[in-house]
């Protein structure tokens, strides 16, 4: 069942990386446009969020930003509006966001702001998130899944109440891993600083948290797919399939 259109709120989907370990199996075509079951893995990632209530979505884009532009022509992709915001030089995960928040249409509408990959799928539930809009507790969400292996990916500290205190580096075993799905109120993009390019993980959240911002961890129990390598991409059709209820 399609949630309804959350007002005031506008997904960024971050596609704009060089996609280096999956490049070589997908010449001319940038990773998130990577074909799924017939279609861009994108397309798939602006199901999901049309689903859950996001009904408006800019792309920020860098390396063949052209062919994602080209595939968008028309500004909507079902019923979801679509920009696309080009990145002339690299700036970072969290410097593209911000490029493209800043620079997006509806921005000073916009109250509250959602994250994500364009390379990536973590199939569950938003509300829980996208309930906080309105806590003025809070300034910002992140969505964590609990994972048996970890290795891959770095991990969250959070504290006995649940907010962010560090991001941990890349180390064996299980762990509460950042799903690189967030929600930012619009206040925080005043706050961030100026110099690009400009990570996530290790700049601008720890910035934001010294600063005395309050970031909570939604932990869920998700299916969770980023097509980062060649395993992976090579499982996107079957997860695509299995998930076939969310979009």
């Amino acid at each position: 069942m399609q949630a309804l259109p959350l007002p005031g709120l506008t997904a960024v989907i971050l596609a704009g990386g060089f996609g280096t370990r999956v490049r070589h199996l997908l010449p001319g075509i940038p990773k998130p446009m990577a074909p799924v079951l017939g279609r861009p893995f994108l397309d798939w990632v602006l199901d999901f969020l049309r689903r859950e209530g996001v009904a408006s979505a800019v792309l920020s884009t860098g390396h063949l930003a052209e062919v994602i532009a080209a595939h968008y022509t028309t500004g909507f992709a079902g019923s979801t509006r679509v920009q696309c915001v080009r990145e002339e030089t690299p700036l970072g995960t969290a410097g593209g966001f911000l490029h493209a928040a800043l620079s997006a249409t509806d921005s000073a509408e916009t109250k509250a702001w959602l994250v994500l990959n364009g390379d990536s799928l973590t199939v569950t539930h938003l509300r829980p998130l996208l309930d906080l809009v309105d806590d003025p507790s809070v300034d910002g969400a992140l969505l964590a899944v609990d994972l048996p292996d970890a290795s891959r990916f770095g991990t969250l500290e959070v504290d006995g109440d649940g907010w962010l205190r560090r991001f941990r580096e890349k180390q064996p075993g299980a762990g509460l891993i950042n799903a690189g799905v967030y929600l930012l109120k619009a206040p925080l993009l005043h706050r961030a600083p100026k110099e690009r390019p400009l990570s996530f993980e290790t700049e601008l959240f720890p910035r934001l948290i010294e600063s005395g911002a309050r970031l909570r961890v939604i932990p869920c129990d998700a299916a969770f797919l980023d097509i980062g390598t060649p395993e992976t991409l090579q499982q996107a059709e079957e997860f695509v399939r299995a998930s076939a209820a969310w979009f």
